[in-house]
């Protein structure tokens, strides 16, 4: 295992990312290899060159492919939407789908390359699939003698928020390709770290993860107490659904509440998983019932907004009012108890298989789904939000060997 360390540089930006650390040291861990790129429309330097143009200008390198992730390398491909192989009309270069009919990069995608470079920006939730298509990439890359590059970025949730029910190996999916907690507080070589040094995270063999080599290229200047706006970085959108800081924040908060049952969160609207709605509830009811509820660091908020049909849309928008005391997932837990109390039947006891594997692949919890379809209108989340807090603490403590920051 090996990290790229320079001496400290005086610029304008508050922090560098992993690709503007590669900048400043001449791209020296790359010279004169043959290198992939797994990377996506976020993937920038702190100029906003994208990091496919920072190798192919590099000099000292040779970028021979491109690797898209879900959406896709320009990120304009619909969640869960499959993606084709094609050749990059900017560059000339193959660019090999990880979201298409592979998801491991094959044997043949990875020959004549030295070096793999990822560059990913993750949200800090657990069933965003890039962390899943960086640790399949791992893999394939181990398996073949590939070196694995990871240059890191921010968790734009900060490396202090941890949350929610941690992952049974019976649902793990590419969803949720990782044991940890579904706000993991982690960034993503910090996660590619972890896997590497941990046995049983990669599905290969001992004696192949432990020969495969991983090259951190850390961040300058980022601490984990860190909001994204202190970091002095532009946000770009990471996919068609996570166009805001607001929509990053959101995920977590409303992503598993809306995914059986009758909420909506705001897809198709200005605002994506932060505006709430009921089918056959007014807003002010709705409005009621979550201020009823009184969790910490939220308020709530009357909006009305147009769809992208064109359609007016009353909800209530969710505000963090205090980030500190915020709670990741907690209201997506009090939605699912919400629509289990106002649907007959509960949707959680009427699901048909299909829909309870999905819900199960995201949420990562059988003992939380028992209690869903077995309680009935009598849904309480409270037991199991404690519990899962005691397991963060243990996580934590589990994963701090692996923190760089």
């Amino acid at each position: 295992l090996f990290f790229l360390l320079i001496p400290k540089i005086n610029c304008k930006p508050k922090i560098l990312t992993g690709v503007d650390h590669l900048s400043q040291t001449n791209f020296s861990i790359l010279q004169g290899k043959r290198v992939g790129l797994l990377t996506h429309p976020a993937g920038r330097n702190r100029f906003g060159h994208s990091t496919v143009k920072v190798l192919r200008t590099a000099g000292n390198l040779e970028l021979l492919s491109l690797f898209g992730p879900e959406h896709g390398i320009y990120g304009d491909e619909k969640a869960a939407v499959l993606v084709d192989d094609k050749i990059d009309q900017k560059t000339g270069l193959p660019v090999y789908s990880l979201y298409g009919k592979y998801r491991k990069p094959t044997p043949g995608m990875l020959l004549g390359i030295d070096s793999l470079v990822i560059d990913l920006q993750d949200v800090g939730v657990r069933c965003y699939t890039y962390v899943s298509c960086m640790r399949y990439a791992m893999e394939a890359c181990f398996e073949q003698g590939v070196e694995v590059v990871v240059l890191d970025r921010p968790n734009p949730l900060g490396g202090l928020k941890i949350a929610g029910p941690m992952m049974d190996e019976e649902c793990m999916s590419y969803v949720g390709a990782f044991p940890m907690p579904f706000v993991h507080g982690m960034t993503i070589a910090e996660l590619a770290l972890w896997a590497k040094k941990t046995p049983g995270i990669l599905k290969i063999s001992e004696s192949i993860r432990k020969k495969g080599k991983l090259t951190i290229v850390p961040m300058k200047g980022w601490n984990r107490s860190m909001s994204w706006p202190q970091t002095g970085l532009r946000w770009y959108p990471t996919s068609p659904n996570i166009p805001t800081l607001d929509s990053v924040a959101g995920y977590p908060m409303t992503g598993l509440g809306a995914q059986m049952g009758k909420f909506k969160h705001g897809i198709g609207t200005p605002h994506p998983f932060r505006l709430l709605t009921f089918e056959g509830m007014k807003s002010t009811d709705l409005k009621r019932e979550l201020d009823s509820l009184n969790m910490a660091g939220l308020d709530f908020r009357l909006k009305t907004v147009s769809n992208e049909k064109g359609q007016k849309v009353e909800g209530v928008y969710v505000v963090i009012r205090d980030w500190s005391s915020w709670k990741p997932t907690e209201l997506a837990f009090y939605m699912m108890q919400l629509s289990a109390k106002w649907e007959k039947p509960s949707p959680f006891v009427k699901a048909v298989k299909s829909e309870i594997t999905l819900f199960n692949k995201h949420v990562g919890s059988m003992s939380w789904w028992n209690h869903l379809h077995t309680a009935g209108s009598s849904v309480n989340p409270r037991p199991y939000l404690r519990r899962w807090d005691a397991d963060v603490k243990k996580f934590r403590s589990k994963i701090r060997s692996y923190l760089l920051y």
